[in-house]
């Protein structure tokens, strides 16, 4: 489900900051992007274009939220297209304030079926691929800047039978993130992670890779709050963890399932 566009409501927060956003065509990357335009923050959103996902839909959707923001074709598996992101920000927009790592990939595999090919492509996507995205950013990053990957509960939290490679990519963003913490702490850059829970998207919506439309309704039964969540819940809490509303967090997880985790098993 895309983000609906409001009224622009501006925030001096974020209001002249820059974002880049990879994974930005679709889902909570491209309900981020809507948020900071409604908050007067530019983005420069990363799309890969080998994805059914349509840039166009996120450039209408900021335009209509007042924002601007730049589509930028992105591989994060090549460093240099990363560079090329993270560059665009300074060339198109003078700074770079806020990095999100939102790309990310989701494939079903079984141990007996994985092929090294299949784990590795997982790793250069879901993991190094946040890395190079960092890396790229924190180069030109204004001081007091945010970084926040996006990590998911299937690995974060829980196990997931048929998907260990997208488990393992997930649960390694946590160290990265901490870790990044502690080294660019001293040029005033911030970095988190956010866990999303059972949250409508297209790559929930997949029942191929993962539960679909059928299974999604099913598991929202088991929720504390009775429901699945939507990509404008999860963008929200990544738009709080770039603003300066979170100034003395960094290091840290939130968790965004609507109590998926803490409910006892019944």
């Amino acid at each position: 489900m895309s983000p609906q566009p409001s009224a622009v409501q501006r925030d001096d927060n974020l209001a002249g900051k820059v974002a880049v956003i990879s994974g930005g065509a679709s889902g909570i990357g491209q309900a981020l992007a809507v948020a900071y335009a409604r908050a007067g923050a530019h983005s420069v959103i990363g799309y890969y274009a080998g994805d059914p996902h349509s840039k166009t839909q996120t450039e209408e959707l900021v335009a209509a939220a007042g924002g601007r923001c730049l589509t930028v074709p992105v591989d994060v598996r090549d460093y240099s297209q990363t560079e090329a992101l993270a560059q665009a920000a300074i060339d198109t927009f003078g700074r770079l304030d806020i990095a999100v790592a939102a790309a990310g990939i989701l494939r079903r595999n079984s141990l007996a079926d994985m092929t090294d090919e299949a784990w590795d492509d997982m790793m250069a996507v879901d993991l190094t691929g946040v890395m190079r995205v960092f890396r790229s950013c924190a180069a030109r990053m204004s001081e007091g800047g945010a970084m926040v990957a996006t990590s998911s509960i299937a690995g974060g939290v829980y196990g997931w039978e048929e998907h260990s490679h997208y488990a393992a990519a997930k649960s390694g963003l946590l160290g990265l993130c901490r870790s990044l913490a502690v080294e660019l702490a001293p040029q005033g850059i911030r970095v988190n992670t956010v866990i999303p829970g059972l949250i409508e998207s297209p790559q929930s919506l997949d029942a191929k890779n993962s539960l679909g439309k059928e299974g999604l309704d099913a598991a929202g039964a088991g929720i504390p709050l009775g429901r699945v969540g939507n990509v404008d819940e999860a963008a929200r809490v990544l738009r709080f963890l770039t603003s300066d509303d979170s100034a003395y967090i960094t290091g840290q997880e939130i968790i965004v399932d609507g109590g998926l985790t803490i409910r006892w098993p019944s």
